[in-house]
């Protein structure tokens, strides 16, 4: 049972992680396929951390059922599938924990520099239609309520050399970065602040005061150390599944020669 319950554990936040986490969405993915992690990209990163929960969920379950088919009818052979299978699983879980800390700081240091990039060389129009990156860099701003990379603070800012500003527009910061803007409303820039978005080559104010950088990172972090946590626990929890099976396989085996003594 406690295994059918550990795979239910896992299977639902990666359904959850696909259906509620405003960044592996449609519209905010190919900005985060600009972002380069190693060989991969954090878009493909961020989809591929919830797929795996999901298939990690599945294959939990579907050992439980060879586990408990063993347990109750003592049958050796589910036994020993049981015990292989969550062996493959122990190593497969502590190979990606080794390779997460061993990566940790690859990821933190290139994050900001490939933010940085993507801002840089992609960002070139302030509204939902023009241009695909674009766009998931302002659907960002509204749904992680950040603006630039850095922090915001003054007139100069990560904007200043997009081909947005070099294009001569009417304001400093695009109208994502002000709260109160939503998607349904960016054309009308119904801002909290009226003073937002500045007018060009002023200072910004009432803008949001998180970074894009902090707020990704914030969210990486979340997801992975609950990814991480949750990994640790199940390698525990092999290590008494695999104990147990051979435990139970040693006791079928027995009962089958006291039996047949007795016969």
């Amino acid at each position: 049972m406690h295994w059918k319950l550990l795979g239910l554990g896992i299977l639902i936040p990666g359904l959850l992680m696909i259906i509620n986490v405003d960044v592996i969405n449609d519209k905010i993915l190919p900005l985060m396929q600009q972002v380069s992690i190693g060989t991969s990209n954090l878009g493909d990163l961020a989809q591929g951390l919830s797929i795996t929960l999901i298939v990690l969920g599945v294959f939990v379950l579907i050992v439980a059922t060879f586990g408990a088919c063993g347990a109750c009818c003592q049958n050796k052979g589910c036994l020993i599938v049981y015990a292989i299978a969550v062996g493959i699983l122990f190593v497969g879980k502590l190979v990606i924990v080794i390779l997460w800390f061993v990566m940790n700081d690859t990821i933190v240091n290139s994050l900001k520099s490939e933010l940085k990039s993507a801002l840089l060389n992609k960002y070139s129009h302030d509204d939902l239609t023009s241009s695909e990156v674009s766009t998931s860099w302002n659907y960002l701003f509204i749904k992680l309520e950040c603006c630039g990379v850095d922090a915001v603070t003054t007139a100069t800012n990560d904007f200043d050399s997009t081909s947005w500003q070099t294009g001569s527009p009417n304001t400093d910061i695009p109208l994502g970065c002000c709260p109160g803007v939503t998607i349904e409303s960016y054309l009308s820039a119904s801002a909290t602040n009226a003073g937002c978005p500045s007018s060009s080559g002023s200072a910004p104010v009432g803008q949001y005061s998180k970074g894009c950088y902090d707020a990704v990172y914030d969210l990486i972090r979340t997801y992975t150390i609950a990814f991480i946590v949750c990994l640790v626990i199940i390698l525990l929890v092999e290590v008494l599944g695999i104990t147990a099976a051979i435990s139970l396989c040693k006791r079928t085996d027995g009962k089958s020669l006291s039996d047949a003594a007795r016969a």
